[in-house]
């Protein structure tokens, strides 16, 4: 543990990162921090556990792009000795040996062979798995004239299809789904749900070693890198997890924009020309994935004028950096092919590749199917109604009821 000694004191206009504004309205927060305090704004986490919120585009970027200066593994926190045992964002925060904490040699090593082994994934199967996905949930529902379509359908096709590209027996699949769902949830549950995905896990991989699959998992085993059993094992839970519940989150933001604002009317009739510029302009304005703790200060060094201490913790902004006036003025728009947004992160520790263009294929698929099947789909309550569930991590609706004329299923 880092010397408690050198961490500052709390500044005294931190702000609180949680409430209402910031759960329901973070443009108008993100707007008031950037206007109050500038680029990287001094912040509480629960607990009155301070940190630096860093929300300007171009801080962010500096950021995950000098690793030698902001390190991401989490025992360089200087704030360790604050942190009760039962703090809610513990599982977030806490080291593990897994490739996203890894650093320099060790995390290039196994990240080149994610990467390397998700490329292998046949994008046509993958667009096709996803289609017949899709047709077997809306069929769940599509003679009732009515759905939740975050709980019926986004929130369930991703890992639905996820599950199969990594080799998982159809028998884990739905506990296996329950238990990713519990562990992002960070309650009472995810303990214990993390526990049993470590058994899944190391039973999926040691399966895999021992009869090879044209799945990831097994190319991972397979790859010059040489991983081991416990090194999949710690992979496998944040790629699934990775994988699955933000792209969900990605398809519901998505359908959630398509309903309420009028420049997608055309597409909802039918057309299939606007669900690419829905999903990227999600990825500007709805981001599914909101923050991301972060990185650690290697050293004392100064951040937009603030003056960072060795062991201080940064947290990213995305969706902030995202908002930021300087990379998307309001007159002008995000538009349909801007893709410079921050929503799958940056540097050596964003998203690898080819994982945002898989995600795309699933999401993009999920919606033209959904629209297809029921092109007079409506909001079942008025836009103003949509809540957006608390979150520190993720930007997801409670709920996204539609009504529509009930169909017969694909069958």
């Amino acid at each position: 543990m880092t010397d408690a000694t050198v961490r500052p004191p709390a500044d005294e206009n931190a702000v609180r990162l949680y409430g209402e504004e910031f759960d329901q309205r973070p443009s108008d927060f993100f707007e008031r921090m950037r206007r109050e305090h500038g680029p990287v704004v001094p912040v509480l986490l629960e607990g009155d556990i301070p940190a630096w919120y860093v929300i300007g585009y171009r801080e962010v970027n500096h950021v995950t792009g000098n690793p030698a200066l902001f390190a991401r593994d989490t025992r360089r926190w200087n704030a360790w000795d604050m942190v009760p045992e039962n703090w809610s964002l513990l599982p977030f925060v806490g080291w593990n040996p897994s490739v996203m904490l890894a650093e320099g040699e060790e995390h290039h090593r196994r990240s080149a062979a994610i990467s390397d082994s998700l490329d292998a994934v046949d994008r046509t199967e993958l667009a096709g798995i996803s289609e017949r996905v899709a047709d077997h949930l809306i069929d769940e529902f599509a003679g009732d004239g009515e759905a939740d379509l975050g709980t019926q359908f986004a929130d369930r096709l991703p890992p639905m299809v996820m599950v199969g590209l990594f080799g998982v027996p159809d028998a884990e699949v739905p506990d296996m789904i329950r238990d990713i769902q519990n562990v992002a949830g960070s309650d009472e549950h995810a303990v214990a749900a993390y526990q049993r995905l470590q058994e899944t896990m190391r039973r999926l991989a040691e399966t895999r070693r021992a009869h090879p699959g044209p799945d990831v998992t097994s190319r991972l085993l397979q790859h010059p890198a040489g991983y081991t059993v416990d090194e999949l094992i710690s992979d496998l839970i944040p790629m699934l997890s990775a994988g699955t519940l933000p792209t969900g989150h990605w398809i519901g933001n998505t359908l959630r924009l398509m309903l309420v604002d009028e420049q997608f009317a055309v597409t909802l009739q039918g057309g299939r020309g606007s669900v690419s510029h829905a999903l990227n302009q999600v990825l500007w304005e709805d981001t599914p994935s909101q923050n991301n703790i972060g990185r650690f200060a290697v050293r004392s060094c100064e951040l937009a004028g603030r003056k960072i201490r060795p062991g201080d913790m940064l947290i990213l902004g995305w969706a902030a950096a995202n908002a930021d006036p300087q990379v998307q003025p309001p007159a002008q728009g995000v538009g349909a092919g801007n893709r410079a947004h921050l929503s799958f992160g940056h540097g050596d520790h964003g998203c690898p590749y080819p994982a945002p263009e898989l995600a795309e294929v699933v999401a993009r698929t999920a919606v033209e199917v959904l629209l297809d099947r029921l092109p007079d789909i409506e909001l079942a309550v008025k836009p103003e109604e949509l809540l957006w569930l608390p979150s520190f991590w993720v930007r997801r609706l409670a709920a996204l009821p539609v009504t529509f004329t009930p169909t017969m299923t694909s069958h």
